[in-house]
């Protein structure tokens, strides 16, 4: 194992492995059942906890928990096994805190002062601004970009190609306080503006488009524009204009290409060149056919 890259005062636990060309900072602890990827760079102050799988080429930020504890830790105080899996290439900033119990896939990439509890599905290339808020049993899809200070709250179940813009919150308790919780269902390429609050057990549909501050009370159908509060339909996104060009914009993905797989191509050229395992992984089959 190389250590010439390695600060001071590193801790490690055992049966840990780390991969070729893997730098680490000062004061770092890494523990039992660690496995570090190739060409991983670990900030100082970082901390990689019990069964946390790291992959290649990913970085970590400075004082970072990595596979934090669950609430059964501080029942007995011992480490069970909740295995955290991050993919390849991940980019998480300083200060954020992300639970064991996760799947988390490739390209993954977050702000500074993340939180993300346990029990999270989340796809490959999906960026997560800083100060978000990801509860418990989310299940969020490919290439969703959520904004800063985005609150998703548990049991929240995003599909593929979700915008959610800085302050929006997903809320998850029809009756606070209880404990009988209704997550949020965004469905593929809907778009969701500053400020927004989705109300619990609310679906929208794919292609839709809230409003900044609206307050969403009801379902919303696919590609409606809902605004206000509480939010009601005021047209069709296919009707909305730029601002600045008048141009047409919606469906987005026929006008914006920027972080998606279709850059430069356009998407129907993408998706035409996906074969039926790689259209399996997206939530597209009812939009696009």
């Amino acid at each position: 194992m190389d250590t010439s890259n390695w600060g001071k005062n590193i801790i490690l636990g055992e049966n840990i492995t780390i991969g070729e060309n893997v730098r680490i900072g000062h004061n770092c602890i890494i523990e039992d059942n660690v496995v570090i990827g190739n060409d991983t760079f670990i900030d100082s102050g970082t901390t990689i906890r019990s069964f946390t799988s790291i992959g290649a080429q990913s970085n970590i930020g400075s004082n970072c928990i990595i596979g934090e504890y669950l609430m059964d830790f501080y029942m007995d105080h011992e480490k069970h096994k909740h295995e955290l899996i991050i993919g390849e290439k991940a980019l998480i900033r300083s200060g954020s805190v992300i639970y064991a119990g996760s799947t988390i896939g490739d390209n993954f990439q977050t702000g500074h002062h993340v939180t993300i509890r346990e029990k999270a599905e989340i796809g490959n290339d999906v960026s997560v601004g800083t100060l978000c808020d990801i509860e418990g049993s989310c299940k969020i899809g490919n290439y969703v970009r959520m904004q800063c200070n985005v609150l998703i709250g548990q049991l929240s179940v995003i599909d593929d190609f979700v915008w959610l813009f800085p302050n929006v919150i997903l809320t998850n308790d029809p009756t606070p306080p209880s404990k009988h919780f209704v997550g949020v269902h965004v469905h593929s390429f809907a778009t969701v503006a500053a400020g927004a609050i989705i109300m619990p057990g609310m679906d929208l549909e794919h292609d839709c488009l809230i409003g900044a501050g609206a307050v969403v009370t009801k379902p919303v159908e696919p590609y409606a524009v809902a605004v206000g509060s509480p939010a009601r339909v005021i047209s069709d996104v296919r009707n909305v204009r730029n601002k600045v060009t008048g141009e047409l914009v919606y469906p987005w993905r026929e006008h914006f290409d920027r972080y998606m797989p279709w850059d430069g191509m356009g998407f129907d050229a993408w998706y035409a060149s996906l074969d039926l395992e790689e259209r399996s992984k997206y939530t597209l089959a009812d939009i696009v056919g």
